[in-house]
């Protein structure tokens, strides 16, 4: 037997992430209570989403070994699963929560649009689509086996909508009535330059503004959505905005919620969790606050920032706090992470979640 202090550290490292989280709830006055309030107060919220519908597609193979001939892979063909992904599935997070979700998007005339209809309505989303013959439903299919993407081939179109296009959506934006509205940025058509500017005067004066640009395979900038209430970039979007490789991430946060003028900003950071940033008196102690992820085993990981930006928003929206919304947020990515595949988040989970915590946090 071997009494050794540093033995005893090493079989139970102390959990410093569930330490951050009570001083943050300490300091703004939050409990878990509260939160679970908050997230019973998101049902019958009103929410508007419009962004590029993606079908994700995982396409299950075997390995069967390497052409003698050439250095060729060879794979049997299992399955093909297919899920509504993009901005579709942020319409699917915001109406698991309990909101009444409207989702204005553009598709091909094609098969994968009929699919992404279908399952759209059978959450129980309203779809106002915009068919354009002129491009395909835009499709991401990897191709795994044995748990390993070996690749991923993608069918669309990144070229601007056209004008009659863009005024469908315009006329959408417009009329419909909404507690928040919710720009869901993928760079495949819909957001550029060219839209942006009408795209954002197109939005109702009393309808909380959020924007997320997220771009895995393009470029898109997060600072083109001036002024909103809420942004939620990663750190290599945030970067690419900014020209900025170099900086820490507290100055990269600085710089990035004055250069785009919003109230909030959650700056994601993948396995180290999420940076908030609340004001613009970045020197102040409270105007910056951490929250660790809350993932306990990865399946998953696509997705995540589709679900924070859900329950961020409706959080948002009943309580106006951006620490309840930043740790809600935090709470959903970490199921989403914890489930294969981009499934929606439903409040059962987030409250089992929210009871692990909680049970870690009174054993601490």
């Amino acid at each position: 037997i071997v009494y050794s202090s540093s033995r005893l550290i090493d079989l139970a490292p102390p959990e410093i992430k569930y330490d951050k989280l009570v001083t943050l709830m300490e300091r703004e006055g939050i409990t878990f209570a509260g939160l679970r309030q908050t997230l019973a107060a998101m049902k019958g919220k009103r929410v508007h989403v419009v962004g590029d519908t993606i079908i994700d597609s995982l396409t299950r193979c075997a390995m069967i070994g390497g052409q003698t001939k050439t250095p060729t892979m060879s794979v049997l063909y299992e399955d093909r699963i297919d899920y509504v992904g993009g901005a579709g599935v942020v319409a699917e997070h915001l109406r698991a929560a309990g909101a009444e979700v409207v989702f204005s998007t553009v598709l091909g005339d094609d098969a994968l649009r009929d699919f992404a209809l279908e399952g759209l309505a059978k959450r129980g989303v309203e779809v106002r689509p915009v068919i354009d013959s002129t491009r395909p439903t835009t499709n991401k299919n990897a191709i795994v086996v044995e748990g390993y993407r070996l690749l991923k081939i993608d069918t669309l179109d990144n070229n601007s909508i056209g004008d009659s296009v863009l005024e469908a959506l315009l006329k959408s934006v417009k009329s419909v009535k909404a507690d928040a509205v919710v720009y869901s940025d993928f760079r495949h058509g819909i957001f550029n330059r060219r839209t942006i500017p009408l795209l954002i005067e197109a939005i109702p004066d009393s309808a909380f503004r959020v924007a997320d640009s997220q771009v895995a395979s393009r470029w898109g900038n997060i600072t083109e959505f001036k002024g909103f209430d809420l942004i939620t970039p990663n750190e290599r979007e945030a970067r690419f905005a900014l020209a900025d490789q170099d900086s820490g991430i507290r100055p990269l946060a600085s710089r990035l919620y004055d250069t785009a003028a919003c109230k909030t900003l959650i700056l994601k950071l993948g396995n180290r969790g999420v940076l908030t940033c609340k004001n613009l008196d970045h020197e102040a102690v409270d105007s910056f606050f951490s929250v660790d992820s809350f993932v306990d085993r990865v399946a998953d990981a696509v997705g995540a920032g589709d679900a924070l930006l859900a329950y961020a928003t409706l959080a948002m929206l009943v309580c106006n706090s951006p620490a309840e919304a930043t740790i809600l947020g935090s709470m959903a990515a970490a199921c989403e992470c914890e489930k294969d595949g981009n499934i929606p988040i439903a409040p059962a989970d987030l409250e089992a979640k929210l009871a692990e915590i909680e049970r870690q946090v009174e054993f601490a």
